[in-house]
């Protein structure tokens, strides 16, 4: 890749985080909610949500092993522990600041140059797991449809989560890439951030 083109890159990701839209929360309540096809769209409708599930997707990859499973699986384990402590009723605290400091750490994670020990990796993804699921626990209704909901919700985390780490396997050979995603995911995290402030 040429300089030029790179640093144009690099500009754009910056300039897409600072002028991110509050609307870019997925989570705006529960009206939204319908069924199957509501649950799989979700996460594709936020950019908080996807690229959260494409970091912890690019990260597993890194990691190579066990880690490709485990690490992926430690996040959707923790989404629905926090999701059933949502549709209890029970928000985690600083619950969008949370969301949004997953973005900054994840980000910066995909931005190193070596993977993560992978209890590190597995720890760190489960705690931002347990907030991305509280948020659509408080928002999941206490119906048929919203169980429906909600394995949309899983098997369309699952798949991003996939693509993540199929991107991270075929871009190996240009780990720059891998890198300026993550600098350009944690840009975002800290716009989202500022806005919550």
């Amino acid at each position: 890749m040429k300089p030029t083109l790179s640093l144009l890159i690099r500009l754009a990701l910056v300039a897409t985080a600072v002028l991110m839209p509050s609307l870019a929360f997925a989570h705006s309540g529960g009206v939204h909610i319908h069924g199957f096809v509501s649950g799989l769209q979700h996460p594709l409708a936020g950019i908080d949500h996807l690229l959260a599930m494409m970091a912890v997707g690019i990260i597993a990859a890194r990691i190579g092993g066990r880690g490709i499973i485990v690490v992926p699986s430690c996040f959707v384990s923790a989404m629905v522990a926090g999701a059933l402590l949502g549709i209890a009723g029970i928000g985690l605290p600083s619950l969008e600041t949370g969301i949004a400091l997953s973005l900054v750490v994840l980000g910066a994670v995909m931005a190193l140059a070596r993977p993560l020990p992978l209890a590190f990796a597995a720890s760190l993804t489960t705690l931002f797991g347990l907030f991305h699921g509280n948020a659509h626990g408080l928002e999941i209704p206490e119906t048929a449809s919203g169980i429906v909901y909600a394995i949309g919700f899983l098997a369309s985390t699952s798949a991003l989560h996939a693509t993540g780490a199929l991107a991270a396997l075929t871009l190996r050979r240009w780990p720059g890439a891998i890198r300026t995603a993550g600098v350009g995911t944690s840009l975002v995290g800290a716009a989202l951030a500022a806005q919550i402030v």
